[in-house]
């Protein structure tokens, strides 16, 4: 049993609150469940986001960061365009061509043709003797793409410019698309139909390091040479020119390459562009902003329960006034001053919270593990300043949901403290 004083020290105090909320566990646990459940709920969101951000960011690193993507139409070029932006002229392998002629400040230049995940009413497939995969992402590239965007290779090479000039029906695929039609490997040299036309593989990529969700769909790529694919689908216009900008001149090819089309598309002065010219840190800043309100929306949602929590906190404490009221009156007689009694029911408060604070984080860490296991699409890491921050959080409610119920005990007068029932 704790022994009674009017002066204990900072340990003592601990060693009291820490007893008051084991002494009255249950009760504690669903005072402390709003708590719980904020700050669980705020730290499991900015895990999952975190690590969905650090796919993401690896995912256009592997882009290129000193690349410029250049479009017709903004967004991902896999889906539907907006309205506004149907009347767009086309950008494709002419404006690649006008930009390595005419902007100094690029290095190099690519065209990506994004096929639809459907050709008339039949989704791409990918068939082998044997396999079949409609998991197919197909694309034309002309063969400068692997100099814009460098990849590594499991087995085999890249088409060259000769092949994609003579329109060779050749293919480098993605390594789990290659895994799903040769389960024993050996891909490069076999043939397979694609979208229902024969091609030969001649290189395998090793797998990407980053995606969306942990998915990067270069993965399950088909890479035919340009000139084919737009000979075989001459009705898609859904091109990407890639412009790599010379070693520290970002800047001035995104200027210049803007400053180039806009002349030569003859937009007037003050209008804006129509075509879209973004980089890969334009893209991820996107993300950020989605994601900032991502989290802003579960703060305000976890915050309903850390104020029910905090409503909780300052109820019980006023209980604890009112049962311990003798028990204040007596170390008020034994010398305990009005800040002593404040402290040590403040102590408590926190204590309980903190308890509570813990609790919830170490909650969203089993949780943001369990998903990672369950989900490996689904990347998680849990930020050391979501912890810190979610411990400051339950630390700071207990503080100022603990205040009122500290004042009304140290107010107490010790001699009706002393009579008190």
């Amino acid at each position: 049993m704790t022994k009674v004083t009017g002066r204990i020290t900072i340990g003592e105090l601990l060693t009291v609150a820490m007893d008051s909320v084991w002494a009255h566990r249950f009760r504690s646990l669903l005072t402390i469940l709003g708590i719980v459940i904020g700050i669980t709920t705020v730290v499991t969101v900015s895990s999952l986001l975190t690590g969905l951000r650090q796919g993401v960011t690896t995912f256009f690193s592997e882009f290129g960061p000193d690349n410029l993507f250049i479009s017709r139409y903004s967004g991902d070029p896999g889906q539907p365009p907006q309205v506004s932006e149907l009347r767009r002229r086309n950008i494709g392998p002419e404006t690649a061509e006008l930009i390595k002629r005419l902007v100094a400040s690029v290095e190099e230049v690519s065209v990506t043709m994004y096929l639809p995940g459907f050709i008339g009413r039949s989704p791409i497939t990918a068939k082998v003797p044997g396999f079949e995969s409609d998991q197919v992402n197909m694309v034309g590239m002309s063969a400068s793409g692997f100099l814009t965007q460098p990849r590594n290779f499991l087995s085999g090479r890249p088409f060259t410019e000769e092949e994609d000039r003579r329109g060779a029906r050749v293919c480098v695929m993605g390594p789990k698309l290659a895994e799903a039609l040769f389960p024993s490997g050996g891909a490069v040299g076999q043939t397979v139909i694609v979208a229902g036309a024969e091609y030969t593989i001649i290189g395998v990529t090793e797998e990407a390091k980053g995606g969306f969700f942990g998915e990067n769909p270069i993965d399950r790529q088909v890479t035919v040479p340009l000139t084919v694919a737009r000979l075989r689908y001459p009705g898609i216009d859904r091109f990407v020119v890639i412009a790599k900008a010379r070693e520290n001149r970002r800047p001035d090819a995104e200027e210049e390459t803007r400053q180039i089309l806009r002349r030569f598309r003859k937009v007037a002065a003050g209008a804006a562009d129509d075509f879209s010219l973004t980089t890969a840190d334009q893209i991820i800043a996107r993300f950020d902003s989605i994601s900032q309100l991502i989290v802003l929306i579960s703060i305000a949602l976890s915050g309903l329960g850390l104020l029910v929590g905090g409503i909780g906190v300052m109820n019980i404490m006023l209980v604890s006034v009112t049962e311990r009221t003798k028990e204040i009156g007596i170390r008020k007689a034994l010398g305990a001053r009005k800040g002593d009694i404040v402290f040590q029911f403040l102590t408590e408060a926190v204590a309980l919270t903190s308890a509570g604070g813990l609790l919830g984080i170490l909650i969203a860490v089993i949780v943001t593990l369990i998903v990672g296991k369950l989900v490996p699409s689904l990347p998680s890491a849990v930020p050391p300043m979501a912890l810190a921050v979610g411990f400051g959080v339950s630390v700071s409610i207990g503080i100022f949901f603990g205040t009122w119920p500290a004042m009304k005990a140290a107010r107490l007068d010790p001699v009706e403290a002393l009579r008190y029932e």
